[in-house]
């Protein structure tokens, strides 16, 4: 009897590859987690359910799986030229709540939903908060590197840098229009994007 071999699509190489994973005793999985702002509609929803599936295939081929999600309870901005208002800050001022009390009503609403969906809770769930540190040291190491450069609202990454920057995603830069979707304001390339914001100058944000 053939023995059945787990195959995942290589984006990369655009070919179907036998899975060999990195370490011998688990497979090391991280997907993005929720901004809990606000209620995941089904459409978010639908990202937490492939997440599973992968997962659970993962193990029906004998893998031990450590799931790591991250909750994004900090630093989402409504704006996708890296402006705007934190969404956290924003629905707190809507209701009446502190964003801290925002982010844990709808973090623990988040887990309920996945749970009617019979989704696997990860085996690591870490908050953006509680990270703070760590995002900072790594900001520090990109500094220290070359790969960032300031402006007025903050240090943003130099994708001209990276020299495979977009391979992944087989991204054709020279292509993009800037300026069609979002406003690169003061961005020294149109894919670059922001690794710190600055506080707004008389302003403090409740999660500071």
């Amino acid at each position: 009897m053939k023995e059945n071999k787990l195959e995942f699509f290589n984006t990369l190489g655009r070919e179907y590859k036998e899975f060999r994973p990195i370490n011998s005793d688990h497979v090391g999985v991280y997907t993005c987690g929720p901004t809990v702002y606000n209620y995941a509609h089904i459409g978010n929803l639908r990202a937490y359910v492939f997440a599973d599936v992968l997962r659970r295939t993962l193990e029906y081929f004998g893998h031990e799986v450590r799931h790591v999600m991250n909750i994004t309870d900090v630093g989402h901005l409504t704006d996708d030229a890296d402006s705007g208002d934190d969404k956290m800050e924003l629905q707190a001022k809507k209701v009446g709540l502190n964003a801290w009390d925002i982010a844990a009503k709808y973090t623990q609403i988040f887990f309920e939903h996945t749970g009617e969906l019979n989704i696997k809770r990860p085996t690591i769930v870490c908050k953006a908060t509680e990270h703070i540190k760590e995002q900072i040291e790594l900001i520090k190491t990109l500094e220290g590197k070359g790969f960032t450069y300031l402006t007025e609202d903050g240090v943003y990454f130099d994708s001209s840098k990276f020299e495979t920057y977009g391979e992944l995603a087989k991204l054709q830069i020279d292509g993009l229009r800037a300026g069609e979707r979002i406003d690169i304001a003061d961005k020294k390339n149109k894919t670059d994007f922001a690794l710190w914001k600055f506080s707004t100058e008389g302003k403090k944000r409740s999660m500071e």
